[in-house]
């Protein structure tokens, strides 16, 4: 298990030098300013990665069934993509946008004048959580809005869900509603900022879901569930880790408005998401573990429900995060349980590979179907 951590260990390591050099040589060379950036990035990193254990667990989810080549590019392409393209690209284009101004002069705000940088993009978080709510919504619904799901964790709420999949578009009807009803919550400007954003991201999810398709990359498994693979599933889970960290490139900013150490301190936890995510699919622990996948979709729309509410109600990052880690802890837990209780349901029945970027094969065990009455329903 530990060796899939050492990439982002290492990380860790030349991503905190960096970061006390940048201590160093932004504040006069002492000790203290050293200190206080390697606290800062430890901080980003750790919020971070509390913020997205349910990335990484819906990342294994579809990680586990794409083709070997598209596994090694999105371990590879997509970290890189993660790292500097939401981390540092993304917010220096809000600021040229928002700004009206080019990505170069973009950039010189973003490095030398940290105060009107956080300005910027702090006055774009409307926008953002509008797009980045309404687009992990339908990431959530979706996996609920499902009636040839096998296995239900909380049956009183999502029996309930997967009859509403009858009805033809019924996850973007409900986000569309959702986002119209929440828009009540601004007025002006603000109001048609989210309301556009937000049907730019039901937009967005329906975009992504159909290029899937068209390219070839939507396929069924053995329950007749759809599945992402090839080209598809890559750029499903581009957007996808896309919009789980917009939370965190603005909540950063409660902790410093400082672009680089911002980057550093949130790839820390991107790599650490990379590494969970090998190590799921590496230990066949969503085939193991039962419910911890509806955990971690249950957490996606507890994210995004944040997200969408935060356009009126402040709620700090470390509740946010809390959220997620309970939510994912309990159905870890119930899972455990009901792996000691019905143990014959787990046996083998056939291997899911995937290759890791140094070649190496590992396979995800996938459980049987399980007897209806054997159902764990809370």
């Amino acid at each position: 298990m530990l060796k899939n951590f050492y990439g982002s260990i290492a990380f860790t390591v030349v991503a905190l030098i960096l970061a006390g050099a940048l201590g160093f040589y932004q504040n006069g060379g002492t000790a203290a300013a050293v200190l206080q950036m390697l606290f800062l990035a430890s901080v980003l990193g750790i919020m971070e990665t509390s913020l997205s254990l349910d990335n990484a667990v819906v990342n294994a989810s579809i990680l586990k069934n794409m083709d070997p080549v598209w596994q090694r590019r999105f371990l590879t392409w997509g970290i890189l993509i993660a790292v500097f393209g939401m981390r540092i690209i993304f917010p220096i284009m809000i600021v040229s946008i928002s700004a009206m101004v080019t990505p170069w002069e973009a950039t010189r705000i973003a490095i030398m004048d940290h105060e009107l940088y956080e300005s910027i993009v702090t006055k774009a978080h409307v926008g953002i959580s509008g797009f980045g709510g309404a687009f992990l919504m339908l990431v959530g619904l979706n996996f609920f809005f499902d009636e040839d799901r096998e296995h239900h964790w909380l049956g009183v709420i999502e029996r309930p869900l997967a009859s509403l999949a009858r009805i033809p578009f019924s996850p973007y009807i409900v986000t569309a509603l959702l986002i119209g009803g929440l828009s009540f919550l601004v007025h002006g400007e603000e109001q048609k900022t989210f309301l556009i954003a937000g049907l730019s991201g039901v937009a967005t999810f329906f975009a992504v879901q159909k290029f899937g398709d068209w390219i070839g990359g939507g396929e069924t498994d053995h329950t007749g569930a759809v599945v992402r693979t090839g080209a598809g599933g890559f750029i499903y889970l581009e957007f996808l880790d896309a919009s789980f960290s917009f939370d965190g490139v603005i909540g950063a900013f409660a902790i410093t408005n400082d672009i680089i150490l911002i980057a550093l301190g949130l790839g820390i936890g991107a790599m650490f998401v990379r590494s969970m995510t090998i190590a799921l699919v590496r230990g066949g622990h969503l085939a193991q573990f039962r419910f911890l996948e509806a955990g971690a979709f249950y957490a996606i729309i507890a994210l995004a429900s944040i997200m969408l509410l935060s356009i009126r109600l402040h709620i700090p990052e470390v509740i946010t995060g809390l959220i997620g880690a309970i939510i994912i802890g309990v159905s870890l837990w119930v899972s455990i349980d009901h792996k000691k209780r019905f143990p014959q349901e787990y046996a083998e029945d056939g291997d899911a590979q995937i290759i890791l970027p140094t070649g190496e094969v590992v396979s995800d065990q996938p459980t049987q179907p399980a007897n209806e009455k054997n159902r764990l329903d809370i």
